[in-house]
């Protein structure tokens, strides 16, 4: 069975994104607002048919699916894991979740990186950023993060959870589709950005900390409430998702031809807010990990 060697380094590179290996002092909407401000089991069908893709609008054609309204809380994440656990299809090791992957396709094109079968890292338990830990023998979510996004998953464990739960990960195509609709526009509620409509960095909502570390908000947070001082506007997508900008960039399911690499869209707490625009990506090795970097699954829909 095989662990990444290089996953230790993306840990140090998320503990610092949490304080400096240490953990931030709680934002003040985490004892405040806890609910999710949308259904986190809810799916919408998004119809066949074409799309402006990209900034230029290359126009692609997509098949019906059915897509989740929001990402897999740490709830639900949890709740996943102790299944898995008990089933024996994933192991713990060490302060992380281990899980088995078939393998990818390997050219040997330069700097391409080899993912043969065996078991890869799905989250990471033990870093001071991680929302699930292992205590006493059990998994438990922090307190007051129940409905906040999963994050410190891989790709992998991303991947994993959506095949649990019936379907899959998202193509880059649909989950750009989902997000923007067919008229074009940049971000998932229309033009322009603004901090009652997403969380990015120094959005200023009351999941910034005093050192100005940008926690998540709960799934949905940015849905028209308002929340004390700090009014949100209705942000949904054209298909009515949230989070599709902001909060956690999320995986999507392509492997390419000739490299390693796994592909992020949305955007997170992290980004400038130009980086939320729904033709924006980034990417990683598989196995990384972040306090910013969630996932969200489709699946058929039900009756094709």
């Amino acid at each position: 069975m095989r662990r990444q060697a290089g996953w230790v380094a993306l840990l140090l590179a998320a503990a610092l994104l949490a304080a400096c290996d240490s953990e931030p002092s709680a934002p003040p909407g985490l004892a405040l607002y806890v609910d999710a401000g949308a259904d986190p089991e809810a799916w919408v069908r998004i119809p066949a048919g074409p799309f402006g893709m990209g900034r230029d609008e290359a126009g692609v054609d997509v098949a019906e699916y059915e897509i989740m309204v929001t990402p897999v809380t740490n709830a639900q994440y949890a709740r996943y894991l102790e299944e898995a656990l008990k089933a024996g299809t994933v192991r713990l090791e060490g302060g992380a979740v281990m899980g088995p992957y078939p393998g990818d396709a390997f050219s040997g094109a330069k700097h391409e990186k080899e993912y043969p079968a065996g078991d890869y890292l799905h989250i990471v338990l033990d870093d001071p950023a991680s929302r699930i830990r292992l205590e006493g023998g059990t998994l438990v979510v922090k307190a007051g993060y129940e409905n906040h996004p999963a994050t410190m998953v891989s790709w992998f464990g991303a991947r994993a959870y959506c095949e649990a739960a019936g379907g899959r990960l998202p193509t880059e195509a649909e989950w750009e589709k989902a997000a923007r609709g067919t008229d074009g526009r940049p971000y998932p509620w229309g033009d322009g950005i603004a901090p009652e409509r997403a969380n990015y960095d120094h959005s200023r909502d009351p999941f910034e900390t005093r050192e100005g570390y940008s926690d998540t908000t709960p799934v949905g947070f940015y849905n028209g409430r308002r929340y004390g001082e700090f009014q949100t506007e209705d942000s949904a997508s054209p298909y009515g998702l949230y989070d599709m900008a902001g909060n956690v960039a999320q995986w999507t399911a392509d492997v390419y031809p000739m490299t390693h690499y796994r592909f992020l869209r949305g955007g997170s707490k992290a980004s400038y807010g130009y980086d939320l625009r729904v033709w924006s990506r980034n990417s990683a090795e598989p196995e990384y990990v972040s306090p910013s970097v969630g996932f969200r699954c489709v699946r058929s829909p039900e009756g094709s």
